[in-house]
């Protein structure tokens, strides 16, 4: 792609023209970036006309800050943006009420041209940002030979393109300069159609849990421009935006004070933290197309320690049934609770640390599991991370066992309304049809009432927090175990 031609004219002056320097982009996983373009402009002293061309289709006007680095100010005296590119459509709409030659093809026949009078031309404009799209016009309506015809009767051939069309999406400003200034101004503004992701492919040995980690970002480009040899940076974390509304934008006036554009480090892998986020560097310059996804490795790491841990978290409660009960309601009806499933999770765990390979923030993304095979590699889960800051515990569930079972059934249950408690008491069985032994962890949800304590069970437990309680259960090849335990709740 070309660069953005800069067309800067006195107010009543000839026209020069600059070129836009190396863009930069920082695009969030939010559906929307921050996009700087570097310009030069050549003002003469009064009022200057500047039109660029280059912006992308989907920018929010009210984003835009052009500045001076240097600190000379830019009074802006108007800015405005337009986006109907040309098109077969506006050139329709441009030559309504008159009369244009059409092409009509014909089978060995030379294409016949006849002459037709656009009476409507259906053209609708592309919505605005932050508008509702306008309602469709109507298909074209031509009169050909005095007859009137809906659709065009062929290829329209124009003899112009018509006043004030554009090439390409435009931003325009009328800026009042008191001396005349050259200068590499800055041009920046926030786009949507720009989005990334970071995906982890995770493989493990035919025997054994140390894993190879490969991490990947993967960037989209809809925003209706293409970015050439850009230096982009990453920005991971949970920024809050303000959604556009519908209906028109309150744009306001320009954004003229000076704001710290920040720059691109040297080409290197890097990774900061910027604020309460993560910022990640891409380690050079790429081409980003519009329409195109482009995917950059971005972490490898190898020997990672992890651990399979199978976890039966039994209790099945259907939240929709019991929405419309008081906390009181459900800490005495016996039915709330006494739903199990028989499945037992497999979960992958690992540390992400400096020692164990990685130690670097892990931004939120798909976590997708492999184990050899010899020497294929088979597919075994997959599941999402969020973000999640070095030093931590990455815990992902891929999938349900096939080999360990578990049952939970209520045993007693007891209500006491003039002495205000209850005990509720169960029992879960758990069965191992692995060849190897097996550690299950049990959750139990103590959710009748924030006052409880275990009176009686079967092993050891350990409190996870204030509502619930794990039991670590060791399995024998083919053996099975019962846990039992009853809990008292006070109010």
């Amino acid at each position: 792609m070309k660069s953005p031609l800069l067309v800067i004219a006195g107010w009543c002056a000839s026209l020069a023209a600059a070129v836009s320097a190396q863009p930069g982009l920082t695009i969030y996983n939010q559906n929307f970036a921050v996009v700087r373009d570097q310009i030069a402009l050549d003002l003469k002293q009064g009022e200057n006309q500047v039109v660029f061309d280059g912006v992308t289709m989907q920018v929010e006007p009210d984003t835009v800050i052009l500045r001076d680095p240097a600190g000379n100010p830019l009074q802006i005296l108007e800015q405005s943006y337009r986006n109907d590119p040309l098109s077969q459509g506006l050139l329709l709409s441009l030559f309504e009420g008159k009369e244009i030659e059409f092409s009509i093809p014909q089978q060995v026949k030379p294409d016949r041209v006849v002459r037709g009078k656009i009476i409507r031309s259906g053209y609708q404009p592309p919505a605005q940002p932050g508008r509702n799209a306008v309602s469709v016009a109507g298909e074209p309506i031509i009169e050909v030979e005095g007859k009137i015809q809906f659709g065009l009767p062929g290829q329209p051939i124009f003899p112009s393109l018509g006043d004030d069309t554009i090439l390409k999406p435009r931003l325009s400003w009328v800026i009042n300069a008191p001396k005349a200034l050259k200068t590499n101004a800055e041009l920046g503004y926030i786009t949507r159609g720009m989005t990334w992701q970071a995906s982890y492919n995770v493989v493990a040995p035919e025997k054994g849990n140390d894993l190879d980690i490969v991490g990947w970002v993967t960037m989209d480009n809809q925003t209706g421009r293409d970015f050439v040899d850009a230096k982009i940076k990453l920005m991971a974390g949970d920024v809050n935006k303000v959604p556009v509304s519908d209906g028109f934008i309150n744009y306001g006036s320009p954004i003229t004070t000076p704001t710290a554009f920040e720059s691109i480090p040297p080409p290197t892998v890097t990774e900061k933290v910027f604020d309460e986020y993560h910022l990640y560097s891409l380690e050079r310059p790429a081409t980003l197309h519009d329409r195109e996804t482009k995917q950059v490795e971005f972490i490898r790491a190898t020997g990672v320690k992890s651990e399979v841990i199978y976890v039966y978290d039994g209790a099945v409660i259907d939240w929709s049934r019991w929405r419309s009960y008081n906390r009181a309601s459900l800490r005495q009806n016996e039915e709330f609770g006494s739903e199990s499933s028989s499945k037992v999770s497999v979960m992958r765990e690992f540390k992400n640390t400096k020692e164990n390979g990685l130690g670097i923030p892990l931004p939120k993304g798909r976590v997708r599991f492999y184990r050899a095979d010899g020497k294929q590699l088979e597919f075994t889960g997959e599941n999402q991370i969020d973000h999640t800051p070095k030093d931590e515990t990455v815990r992902v569930y891929t999938g349900d066992a096939f080999d360990l079972v578990g049952e939970r059934k209520r045993t007693s249950f007891k209500v006491d309304n003039s002495n205000d408690w209850a005990n509720e008491s169960f029992e879960i069985t758990l069965r191992n049809r692995k060849t190897e032994p097996v550690a299950i962890r049990v959750v139990e949800h103590l959710l009748r009432w924030r006052n409880w304590e275990i009176t009686d069970k079967s092993t050891t437990y350990k409190k996870l927090n204030s509502d619930e309680i794990e039991f670590l259960v060791e399995l024998k090849p083919d053996e099975e175990r019962k846990i039992t335990y009853t809990v008292h709740y006070s109010w």
